[in-house]
């Protein structure tokens, strides 16, 4: 073919080649499906990478975890390589660092694991390893607990039962896991009141002093709630052995002196109650002994939270510290125990209430300071024990040592005024009364003995009440005068709150961790408990077997290992 045909042919071959366009998408197709691999690959790989870092890291953490907890007897650091051999993650493994003293542990361990990346090769990362980081620390503090358990009437039966078992498993939680002996719980009772004790009793300056043993409770004044301190030096009023709830039958007739319906002490009245198994304990690290404090746990009366948490408040106080020497000194308490409460700002302990309630505040009275103690002015026959009352307003003539003339003697079970204390015999009403020894058969009262045997409401109606009035209207207005001379209200719902709150707001701005449980408790006492708590985390609402939960969980919250990294 002559050259020149040749040339023209080629031309037009390419021409024809450079036009054609029926492959072009096929190619554009490869690109795309290529880039679509690529990119499922990187995919791949990073998951590939994220379950090796996921397995990497929680072998991590519980191999660490369990290395760092006191309780753990074998080598730390042979705890994190067997807990990664048996992962089959020995190599992944790259070092475990440990430092522990007398009451901690911290253990850190580290691992570096290879994920062998499929893909990334192909944009130049030859290399993808995925690294972890742990570290756990157990740490055994000084702690001071308190457990402010609610014991009054309505904890009966199931409820109570619950309580002394969820407490117990408490303590064994707690303290079982302290083998330094650095934790101390208290257990502070209440109910209307707060029997304190005699050994914690005894170490305050109480005035009105009612002479019964078992009996132990005080009112504190309103001034005490406005700090943690209570003074020891301060005169502190003990509250009246006393039935100030019962009723009498107010009738114009005589109520006998012995009448149980009507007349003698209800001794489940009493707002102190005198029973043993309620007392305060003092701080104390034997298991046995709190549990068997906690399991004899009575419940009865009324309900008052903020005298409970006035007292755990004071158990926590560092002011108490000298009150702690002498317990330890005298045997009360551990001897370790001598340099407690700590002060607040102790960085390496932590000071805890767990306040707990079924209900809510009720007010209550109290028979008034002037008539707690002291001789009064009732007698009594010594042959009968028929009561008498002298009335000075019924004096119309006296002397220096006699009173004549006047018949100032009411004696309740005759209805009538005489010139002389009933003494089991007819009284010579023409005979005046000397003081000093004109007769016999009869002995003054003081307060304490009529408060230990008869009823506020019947001292009022028959002592006074009929006593004064001549009509049912004066009656009743001589009755009402003597109840509000004998007696007066504690404290109003509204105060209890409000002095609760007050203790409740010390606490926490002194750095005292409050656990709040209301169990099965009414709507304000739920609010009251709540606000109280250190916040939400830190309360618990509980109804039946949830009780023992809300305690398992605290023990927790106070014995937990944690992770810091």
């Amino acid at each position: 073919m002559p050259r020149r045909n040749l040339l023209k042919l080629l031309t037009d071959r390419a021409r024809g080649f450079a036009g054609e366009d029926s492959g072009a998408l096929i190619i554009f197709g490869l690109i795309l499906f290529f880039l679509m691999l690529l990119m499922g690959g990187l995919a791949v790989d990073l998951m590939r990478y994220e379950a090796t870092r996921v397995t990497l890291q929680n072998t991590l953490d519980r191999s660490t975890l369990a290395a760092a907890s006191l309780d753990q007897e074998l080598d730390p650091e042979e705890v994190v390589r067997d807990y990664f051999q048996k992962a089959g993650l020995s190599d992944q493994l790259r070092d475990v660092q440990v430092v522990e003293g007398l009451n901690f542990r911290n253990v850190k361990s580290r691992g570096i694991a290879d994920a062998r990346p499929f893909f990334l090769h192909l944009i130049g990362i030859k290399d993808l390893d995925a690294k972890g980081l742990s570290a756990a620390e157990q740490r055994i503090t000084d702690i001071e607990i308190v457990l402010v358990l609610d014991v009054s009437g309505s904890m009966s039966g199931a409820k109570i039962t619950r309580l002394r078992a969820a407490a117990s498993d408490f303590v064994q939680t707690v303290i079982g896991s302290d083998p330094y002996n650095r934790v101390s719980i208290a257990v502070v009772p209440y109910n209307a009141q707060v029997n304190l004790g005699p050994t914690l009793i005894g170490k305050y300056n109480i005035s009105h002093q009612n002479g019964l043993s078992g009996v132990d409770c005080v009112e504190p004044p309103a001034s005490t709630f406005t700090n943690a301190t209570m003074s020891r030096t301060d005169p502190l009023p003990r509250a009246a052995y006393a039935d100030v709830t019962s009723s009498t039958n107010t009738i114009d007739g005589y109520v006998s002196w012995n009448s149980a319906s009507y007349a003698t002490m209800n001794t489940s009245a009493p707002f102190c109650r005198n029973v043993a198994a309620n007392i305060v304990r003092l701080p104390n690290n034997n298991v046995a002994t709190l549990q068997s404090q906690i399991n004899a746990l009575q419940a009865g009366g009324n309900t008052s939270i903020t005298l409970g948490m006035k007292w755990g408040l004071t158990l926590l106080d560092p002011g108490a510290r000298p009150m702690f020497d002498e317990f330890a000194s005298q045997g009360h308490i551990p001897s370790e125990f001598a340099v407690r409460p700590f002060n607040w700002d102790k960085t390496d302990a932590d000071k805890i209430i767990v306040l707990m309630t079924d209900g809510e505040h009720v007010a209550h009275n109290r028979i008034n300071d002037t008539y707690k103690t002291g001789a009064s002015s009732i007698y009594r026959a010594t042959s009968d024990g028929n009561y008498s009352i002298f009335h000075t307003s019924k004096v119309v003539t006296t002397n220096a040592t006699t009173i004549c003339n006047s018949r100032p003697f009411w004696v309740p079970h005759l209805g009538a005024w005489h010139s002389r204390p009933w003494n089991g015999t007819t009284p010579n009403s023409s005979t005046c009364y000397v003081p000093s020894a004109s007769f016999t058969g009869y002995t003054l009262q003081n307060w304490e003995q009529i408060w230990a045997n008869q009823r506020l409401t019947w001292v009022a109606w028959q002592l006074y009440g009929r006593a004064l009035g001549t009509t049912s209207a004066t009656r009743t207005t001589a009755y009402n005068n003597a109840i509000s001379m004998l007696s007066s209200n504690y404290a109003s719902v509204s105060g209890m709150n409000a002095s609760l709150q007050q203790s409740c707001t010390i606490a926490k701005d002194n750095g005292v961790t409050v656990y709040g449980i209301a169990f099965e408790a009414p709507a304000t006492g739920q609010a009251q408990i709540r606000q109280c708590a250190t916040d939400d985390t830190h309360y618990f609402d509980a109804n039946g077997t949830e009780i023992a939960t809300a305690f398992q969980t605290i023990a927790a919250n106070i014995t937990q290992l944690r992770l810091t990294q």
